[in-house]
């Protein structure tokens, strides 16, 4: 789960539409992912967006008989874009925040999961004091960027637009150490990409920074959200949430 920051990035072309509705549906939402975040939200070639975030989107959308479009935007520029009604939700495994509170309301959660760090499988580093002095990459406007500069101190931090581009330097041998979501670095661990790599520890959240869990973010006064919170209570107790979940996960991600 990540928090989202302040500059301004413009909405991508790609976009696809959803109907879940009847004829009798509400004007159409249109909701923005990043698609650079698997297994939560991913930008398939052809640009089809899919992961658990974008089955959540399309499963409220159908809870709400709501017509609903997908949209990619660059995670750096979520908030402002939002804020300049270029769409009118986020459903991108953002954090809610007290920070972000201020700029946006939210659903309450969908999902709650933690940080982690990963390292290279041939490290000296066997635990988190071995991260003194090392080089230590995360996504740039991320609760885990938020959590590294006040936990780890010592750490020489260094910052991404992408969780690609830390993967990759992580792979090439430029950094010592990369923080994320746990569910993101266990899933990336596991694939061919993530071959070079294992987990050295999962992280105790730090609600301040990590907040409450990832919500669905709308402009401040939109009535959205308690829509969201109800079409989320409704797919939790029909199953269909279950059902979304099992599909890439053997735990339940929502949490405690």
């Amino acid at each position: 789960m990540r928090i989202a920051p302040h500059l301004l990035a413009a909405a991508s072309i790609a976009a696809f539409a959803l109907f879940a509705g009847s004829a009798s549906a509400q004007e159409k939402i249109v909701i923005a992912s990043e698609g650079a975040y698997p297994p939560f939200n991913s930008l398939e070639t052809d640009g089809t967006l899919t992961g658990f975030d974008i089955d959540i989107a399309k499963a409220l959308c159908e809870e709400m008989k709501a017509e609903c479009e997908l949209v990619t935007n660059d995670w750096d520029g979520m908030i402002p874009a939002l804020q300049a009604k270029k769409f009118d939700a986020i459903i991108a495994s953002m954090s809610i925040t007290p920070e972000r509170l201020q700029q946006v309301d939210f659903s309450k959660k969908y999902y709650n999961t933690g940080p982690a760090i990963a390292v290279p499988k041939d490290t000296d580093i066997t635990d988190l004091e071995g991260l003194k002095g090392k080089t230590l990459g995360a996504q740039t406007s991320t609760t885990h960027a938020n959590y590294a500069e006040k936990h780890m101190p010592d750490s020489d931090l260094k910052l991404y637009p992408t969780a690609d581009e830390y993967k990759l330097d992580i792979q090439n041998g430029r950094i010592d150490a990369v923080i994320d979501d746990v569910v993101v670095l266990s899933e990336w661990v596991k694939s061919e990409d993530g071959a070079c790599c294992k987990i050295l520890t999962p992280l105790t959240p730090d609600v301040e920074i990590n907040g409450e869990g990832a919500g669905i973010a709308v402009r401040k006064g939109d009535p959205l959200a308690d829509k969201f919170t109800a079409a989320i209570a409704a797919i939790r107790e029909n199953g269909k949430y279950k059902e979304i979940n099992d599909k890439y996960f053997d735990f339940d991600v929502y949490g405690d």
